[in-house]
């Protein structure tokens, strides 16, 4: 399994065992279109033959048994969750209007496979191969398709690689091979003008941290490999190259150190020459200094008009028009929303045109919550969608109809195909083509919902929000006396956030008697730029807080037990949770998963894309010291558990092992784990299992005064085993 190292020695005690079992409900109303084969199915007959007693009690009316928070017996297991937890790597349409996506599959160590939609969905590219690039470390955007013709990035050498769908042949490469895995490529589009692809390229042959980024063409006209040819160079970054159907240009979005795509960029536009070079270019938004804007998914309509979407003025992200005679920036839907997310991963897609239609469908996210609509450019009138989706993503379309990814508190993160009415503006038709976890349904009784919560921060007079999950479990009643452990989760980021959906990491805590509650602190995303930059210069401050006073309100409320406050975050999360271990007194214990906790180092060893992140996030040579919860051991005071990928590129494995021997040294409980094979993220099922479990052993023992129903064989703990 997972090389355990410095933390995992020899079993301590086994707490008592209690099988896990599953209950089977009906499926949801909506239409539930079949799975992809590989994904795990259970059948009805085997289903309800193994549901618990106490679970068929219940269901028969039966009064629940009482028995301490955190105790409870769930059917969520970890194992249940490691192997729904499928990722969603992009959607693109073929040219047939059927899907194709990528997933990632725990149960094959995270491999990210390019799927076709069909009555039994297929594998486009063989076993041996992955389509997942590693520009800018998230990747992104790895595949494109025209008409039957795939390219994509492929993980082991990330070359890029040309499949047609359905011929049976091998992938052929586009890309030289270097030798090694130092050129990757992601936001790829197809140029109808010059039978080439253009993408973004990072070249790390000179230099791993500080890589060259360009936009490249690669030739598709003949057999031959060929080095691929610069378009454009010279700034720190780029994303969407995006080509006019009608027209010999391309837009694309630029932008610089030490900014981040979201805090200033700019679109430009630039014109074909008869060879394919670009020669005329034209900065059409972020170019001002005086106006603060951060442009994004520049599109081509049917009509050659471009679209894209960009925050001045307001500070929400709004779709404009570019009016190419008069060279003027025009709104196109304005409204106090978020039309667009922060620029983390490539290949976006937030919104799209129906055919060759006047109308563009689109997702915005307001006061928490995703909406969905159509936007009529003609008429300027604008339909809202019905559909049972709380959270939406991707979008792409097809004349009446288009594929959306989207959640809900009570559907896990699936792609739905929307079919309109000949008006196109409303659903007649709405089914779930792919589910990261098709057989949730059966968890529903077990399943807590989450509630909006808006708690007063620090700061007199100002608001920040929260998602709160009760403990749920229709088996179990907690003790009279007794109010439950709270688990906070700090998003990674920290400029990104957190959404109500359907997470059973979430529910396996939730289902056990705890309760959670998942913080959208000062500089998330989602409620514009003023709520963004909280975080300006405060960055282990503003987090820390708010985090602090949402627990402190769930106290106060009368939700949680104020003596067994837990916190945990991943990545940026995870600096939230040891700064708040460190600086603040509220918590008893926390878990870190490849959290930061030197600031300095991380600017130091961190990949280019973040290396001037955190410049605007903490500040000056002396917040990066006085932020460091390495630089301040002496002040934790409570149980620690850090979890660590090896391989690692974003936070380096020295940060966790730095945390780890100073708290050993210093007396406190703490334990490490570390897994060879994983990066920013843990990919594969078994270890996403054994993360979850001993978290949830480590709390129990160390704070929940509890025993988990679950049998689950605890690792060593260092001053305290």
């Amino acid at each position: 399994m997972a090389t355990r190292l410095a933390s995992i020695f020899s079993p301590v005690r086994s707490p008592t065992s209690a099988p896990a079992h599953l209950l089977h409900r009906t499926l949801p109303s909506f239409s539930n279109r079949r799975a992809h084969p590989s994904q795990p199915r259970m059948s009805s007959s085997s289903a309800a033959s193994s549901a618990p007693p106490a679970a068929a009690a219940a269901a028969g009316g039966e009064k629940p048994a009482v028995a301490p928070y955190g105790s409870w017996r769930s059917p969520i297991t970890a194992d249940v969750v490691s192997g729904a937890d499928r990722r969603l790597g992009g959607i693109a349409l073929a040219g047939d209007g059927r899907l194709l996506w990528i997933e990632g599959r725990p149960e094959e160590k995270g491999r990210m496979v390019i799927v076709k939609e069909e009555d039994n969905p297929v594998d486009v590219i063989p076993q041996e191969f992955a389509a997942r690039t590693l520009a800018q470390e998230y990747g992104g955007g790895a595949f494109a398709v025209d008409k039957s013709v795939v390219v994509f990035s492929n993980y082991k050498d990330q070359r890029l690689y040309k499949q047609t769908i359905g011929i049976g042949a091998p992938p052929v490469p586009l890309t030289p091979d270097y030798g090694a895995p130092s050129v990757s490529y992601a936001d790829g589009v197809f140029d109808p003008h010059f039978s080439r692809y253009v993408t973004v390229m990072e070249d790390r042959r000179k230099d791993s941290l500080n890589p060259t980024t360009t936009i490249a063409a690669v030739d598709l006209s003949g057999s031959d490999v060929h080095e691929p040819k610069v378009l454009i160079s010279g700034n720190d970054f780029y994303a969407f190259p995006r080509i006019d159907q009608s027209k010999k240009r391309m837009a694309w979005i630029e932008w610089s150190h030490p900014n981040m795509p979201w805090d200033k960029s700019e679109l430009w536009v630039g014109y074909f020459a008869e060879n394919g070079d670009l020669t005329k270019r034209v900065c059409i938004a972020g170019g001002n200094p005086l106006l603060v804007e951060s442009p994004s998914e520049p599109k081509w309509s049917p009509k050659g008009e471009l679209f894209f979407v960009t925050d001045r003025g307001s500070g929400f992200w709004n779709i404009y028009k570019w009016v190419e005679q008069t060279n003027e920036i025009v709104p196109v839907y304005s409204l106090d929303a978020e039309f667009t997310t922060p620029l983390w991963v490539f290949g976006i897609s937030s919104y799209d045109f129906l055919g060759n239609s006047n109308h563009i469908v689109f997702s915005y996210r307001q006061q928490g919550r995703s909406h969905l609509g159509v936007l009529d450019c003609d008429s300027a009138s604008v339909s809202l969608l019905d559909t049972p989706f709380s959270d939406l993503s991707d979008v792409v379309a097809a004349d009446d109809y288009f594929y959306v990814g989207g959640a809900s508190a009570s559907i896990p993160r699936s792609i739905a195909k929307v079919t309109l009415n000949e008006s196109k503006t409303k659903v007649v038709n709405f089914s779930i083509v792919w589910s990261s976890s098709p057989d949730l349904v059966q968890y529903r009784p077990f399943f807590s919902t989450p509630e909006l919560v808006e708690f007063p921060t620090s700061k007199p007079g100002q608001k920040a929000y929260a998602y709160f999950y009760p403990p749920s479990n229709p088996n179990f009643q907690g003790l009279a006396d007794e109010k439950p452990p709270l688990l906070v989760k700090t998003h990674g980021g920290p400029t990104a956030e957190t959404r109500a959906i359907l997470d059973l990491n979430v529910q396996y805590w939730t289902s056990r008697g705890w309760a959670y509650v998942d913080v959208n602190y000062g500089g998330s995303t989602g409620y514009g730029r003023e709520y963004r930059e909280r975080l300006l210069d405060k960055w282990g401050i503003v987090d820390v807080d708010d985090c602090c006073s949402c627990a402190r309100f769930l106290v106060e409320s009368g939700k949680v037990d104020g003596q067994r406050l837990c916190i945990t975050g991943r990545s940026a999360g995870g600096y939230t949770t040891l700064a708040s271990l460190a600086f603040r007194d509220m918590f008893k214990a926390g878990a870190s998963l490849y959290g930061v906790g030197d600031l300095t180092l991380l600017r130091a060893e961190t990949h280019k894309f973040e290396s001037h992140y955190m410049d605007n996030l903490v500040g000056n040579e002396r917040a990066y010291y006085e932020r460091s919860p390495i630089n301040f051991v002496n002040q934790f005071t409570c149980p620690v558990i850090l979890f660590q990928g090896l391989e690692d590129k974003v936070v380096p494995p020295d940060q966790a092992r730095k945390i780890y021997n100073a708290l050993k040294e210093k007396g406190l409980p703490v334990a490490l784990v570390e897994y060879e094979g994983e990066q920013h993220g843990f990919r594969k099922a078994e270890n996403i299992k054994f993360t979850l479990e001993q978290m949830m052993v480590f709390f129990a023992r160390l704070v929940g005064k509890f025993e988990v129903a679950d049998d689950i064989t605890p690792i060593k703990i260092e001053n305290f085993d």
